[in-house]
């Protein structure tokens, strides 16, 4: 939605939801806690995934 100015919104670019730019299916998912990483699986947000080891939800790398 433009702003009053016209111009539109100011948006630091990134992906869609706010992730990596163009992240793909590629790429993995990473824990913040304990830095376990595991293959990104096609359909499935890194964020909806548990780190296996410590529980933590996951985030893209």
């Amino acid at each position: 939605m433009p702003g009053r100015n016209g111009k539109g919104p100011a948006s630091g670019g990134g992906g869609r939801m706010g992730g990596p730019v163009k992240a793909g299916p590629e790429g993995s998912c990473r824990c913040p806690e304990c830095g376990f990483k595991v293959a990104h699986r096609r359909g499935v947000p890194c964020s909806a995934e548990k780190c296996p080891q410590c529980g933590t939800m996951m985030v893209r790398d």
